[in-house]
């Protein structure tokens, strides 16, 4: 599989509701883009806060524009936060830097998308995105 497409997309995310099922989380909101960072699917459950679409949607679009997780830019945010500041000034407010946003990778290892999810505390978040790559035998890259 060199791209992603929106039947992949949904089947990660419906994955990624069996995770978040099974740890018992709040509301999540899911955001699948494809590796030109354009948005496949949007899935905002029931409960979920107004903002949640925003933010896991700038979860996954700084993951695939910077090519690293939001779990990393969040790092990058903490040793260098002139730097990710520039970056998103430059990005029009559009990178979330915080865990739950997770490059998706083929078996070739190339960046095929993104997947950002927002609704819990970030360390669940990414569970429930890495799970959801993980189940269709993709790589799930966090970083």
């Amino acid at each position: 599989m060199s791209t992603l497409s929106l039947e992949t997309a949904l089947d990660i995310t419906r994955h990624a509701l069996v995770a978040s099922r099974e740890l018992s989380t709040a509301p999540l909101t899911i955001a699948v883009l494809d590796a030109g960072g354009h948005l496949l699917s949007l899935q905002r459950e029931d409960g979920a806060s107004m903002l949640r679409p925003q933010i896991a949607i700038g979860k996954a679009w700084g993951a695939v524009a910077l090519g690293k997780s939001s779990r990393v830019l969040a790092a990058d945010a903490q040793q260098r936060p002139s730097f990710i500041a520039a970056v998103n000034t430059l990005a029009q407010g559009n990178v979330v830097p915080a865990p739950g946003g997770v490059l998706i990778r083929n078996s070739a290892n190339e960046v095929i998308g993104a997947i950002g999810i927002s609704g819990d505390a970030s360390d669940i978040d990414e569970q429930c995105a890495i799970r959801g790559v993980q189940a269709l035998g993709l790589v799930a890259d966090a970083g």
